[in-house]
């Protein structure tokens, strides 16, 4: 059994701008909660960090909490508050 769960970040906004890119594959853990992906881009881009505490959670089309464990496959998007008019 793999010791990893393997997930694709879709970027919008913010996220994407930081990375450059629109997606990214990521391994993590089994077992870890979809707050670890942005734990892990805000590491890797500690400007993000302001946008944490706001950043909503999608995995596989669906709104979830942030305690949602990643299963392997999974299609996880982070939503950061947009503005527009």
């Amino acid at each position: 059994m793999s010791q990893s769960t393997t997930v694709t970040v879709k970027l919008f906004a913010v996220y994407q701008e930081a990375f450059d890119v629109s997606e990214l594959e990521l391994d993590f853990p089994n077992g870890t909660p979809v707050q670890a992906v942005c734990d892990y881009l805000i590491a890797k881009q500690p400007k993000l960090s302001k946008w944490r505490e706001i950043t909503r959670f999608g995995v596989n089309l669906q709104f979830v909490e942030p305690d949602t464990i990643l299963q392997n496959g999974d299609e996880v998007v982070l939503i950061p508050p947009v503005n527009g008019g």
